[in-house]
């Protein structure tokens, strides 16, 4: 213990919201130091980061969509967990640089937010992933745990917290109790599904090829999940499927909400099976504590008054939904050895 707090002084503690669309670190003491985009771009074939290693992040996020055959903008998780190892590991390895600083002799101790659902072997990925990106000491905490925390719930009381965390890859809907997870469900439906919604609109109703990139503006700029305000417009720019020419329409805010209700109501579905799961004592502290909503898509127009309908329960968005994970990661290392017990560590240590 001692030792560690000696190497401690020689390198920068940190949390990482490691998430599909977002890498989000903390710091201890500074909060969130670092907010970038999950995106890498690499040499086809070689999967060598180009630009010398740094086109990572913003970087690789301009180029998405927009690169020559000889260059990839990669996403290297998919659905919150990693689909390519060895691009994670440069990209973990560059924020943790970018962070910690080349001088420092050692590297950090690092708790990293992975989604409730995931299987050791994903989990597994995430630790080698972070250990060779130059990690000391890697630490794994459930994203509803660190969401909870990040949103100021009292999860180590014994009442019932709810948590909705909406991120690019994955709705983690949790009720917390005692500082643990009482019931849970991790779903594969998350703001990425609400991009690709919007491009098979746009296809299917205006013959129109659009972008993540775009797709995720229209998302922002005029999409909602209930009819919240007013009707608003959006002049859209892609390429024609017939004649592969570029074209720009008008799309209105009430179709866009009819392409978003399938993922939308898969969300609210798992938010009352984990409801239906919960004992019957922390159904009654819901009636009153109500649910929290975090990550980006809770920034979705009207789908906090959605899931109250659904359920009947008050419904209550987070203080920055987008850093809720980061900062709960980064709370979690100011008292790591309260939480020690409750975290998952490197595999011998466990």
């Amino acid at each position: 213990m001692f030792f560690d707090s000696i190497l401690g002084w020689f390198s920068v503690d940190m949390g990482i919201d490691l998430g599909t669309c977002n890498t989000l670190v903390c710091v201890r003491g500074e909060g969130i130091v670092l907010n970038e985009p999950s995106v890498v771009a690499v040499r086809k074939g070689t999967n060598r980061v180009i630009n010398n290693g740094t086109a990572v992040g913003w970087a690789a996020k301009d180029m998405l969509g927009k690169t020559p055959g000889s260059i990839s903008a990669i996403r290297p998780l998919k659905d919150g967990v990693i689909s390519d190892f060895e691009i994670t590991e440069a990209m973990l390895s560059y924020f943790i640089k970018k962070v910690n600083g080349r001088s420092r002799i050692f590297g950090p101790r690092v708790v990293i937010a992975i989604p409730s659902g995931i299987t050791a072997v994903e989990k597994r990925a995430v630790l080698d992933s972070a250990e060779r990106a130059g990690a000391r000491k890697v630490y794994l905490v459930e994203e509803p745990m660190a969401a909870g925390i990040g949103a100021g719930l009292p999860i180590s009381e014994p009442t019932a917290s709810m948590i909705v965390d909406i991120g690019g890859g994955t709705t983690e809907v949790a009720i917390m109790s005692l500082a643990d997870i009482a019931s849970c469900e991790s779903i594969r439906v998350a703001g990425d599904d609400f991009d690709e919604s919007i491009i098979s609109h746009m296809k299917k109703s205006y013959g129109l090829t659009i972008g993540e990139q775009t797709a995720e503006r229209i998302k922002i700029e005029i999409g909602s999940a209930a009819p919240v305000g007013e009707s608003m417009n959006m002049e859209v720019r892609g390429r024609d499927m017939v004649t592969g020419l570029p074209r720009k329409t008008v799309v209105t805010s009430d179709e866009i909400r009819e392409a978003l209700m399938e993922p939308v109501n898969q969300i609210v579905e798992a938010v009352i099976r984990t409801l239906e799961q919960a004992e019957p004592e922390l159904s009654a502290d819901l009636v009153d504590n109500g649910i929290m909503l975090a990550g980006g898509g809770a920034l979705l127009r009207g789908i906090g008054v959605v899931i109250s309908n659904a359920t009947g329960l008050d419904v209550r968005i987070a203080e920055d939904p987008l850093t809720c994970v980061a900062r709960g990661t980064s709370i979690y290392l100011d008292s790591l050895d309260d939480w020690k017990a409750t975290l998952e560590s490197d595999l011998d240590e466990a």
